[in-house]
């Protein structure tokens, strides 16, 4: 994962004129957006069975009183195993294509299951709203970002440092309640993942370059870059939620 993960594979810039009818690259593309939409549609399952059947939900989530809901131990391991898998994987050194793929699996399945608690405060109709409205982002953006001459590089890394300011405003909204912090970051989060999305596939572009054929490295980048575009959507799927079910909210 050291070497396709978000931010720490930074492939020179290769001069490939024709990238856009470059057979190979648009097998490597394809692969990862057919990742993607996979982990896309197991995730919406597993978040609907744990959101919707009685039996699997009061295995995540319990009664807190006074109406609320908190996560139970199992809800708790499985919320935040998808970070401590990501941190784990940020230090190793290098990754064979099986451990790649079942690393990208294992994440969309937690992460999916863990959105089982979204049906606890929106409408259904709001979250299937929001996800045609989140694909229909998703792929203008990625399209932009394969298609442009423009370097996203510097964009991309000045959108990772406010990934990190972004999740510190998240803390610190915990604890200082405040509707307009939370809007504001419901704004932010929007943009920035909006941006990633065009810099990491355009990132993903140019690693199908500089990895110059190797089949194993490949198999492993589509994997990583899968799951990078893959977080992407999930981040900016939620913070357009706000938006969209806000009028409905339970």
């Amino acid at each position: 994962m050291s070497d396709f993960n978000r931010g720490l594979a930074q492939p020179g810039q290769v001069a490939a004129p024709n990238m856009a009818l470059d057979a190979g690259l648009r097998a490597f593309m394809l692969g990862v957006y057919n990742k993607v939409a996979l982990g896309l549609v197991l995730s919406a399952a597993l978040a609907y069975v744990t959101g919707t059947v009685p039996a699997v939900s009061h295995l995540l989530w319990q009664d807190m009183g006074m109406g609320r809901r908190g996560l139970t131990l199992l809800g708790m391991v499985v919320s935040f195993a998808p970070l401590a898998i990501l941190l784990f994987q940020g230090f190793a050194r290098r990754q064979s294509p099986e451990s790649a793929n079942v690393t990208y699996w294992l994440i969309v399945s937690l992460i999916g299951a863990s959105m089982g608690s979204l049906f606890m405060f929106y409408a259904g109709m709001d979250i299937f709203q929001t996800f045609l409205i989140t694909a229909a982002a998703f792929g203008g953006l990625s399209l932009y970002g394969y298609t442009t001459k423009r370097d996203l590089s510097p964009m991309g890394s000045f959108l990772i440092m406010g990934v990190i300011g972004l999740l510190i405003a998240m803390v610190a909204s915990i604890f200082i309640p405040s509707p307009g912090l939370v809007l504001a970051i419901n704004v932010l989060g929007v943009g920035i993942f909006a941006g990633l999305i065009a810099a990491d596939t355009q990132r993903l572009k140019m690693t199908y370059y500089w990895i110059g054929g190797d089949q194993a490295a490949m198999s492993v980048a589509t994997s990583y870059g899968a799951l990078s575009l893959y977080l992407d959507f999930v981040n900016l799927f939620r913070f357009l939620l706000y938006f969209v079910g806000g009028g409905s909210r339970r």
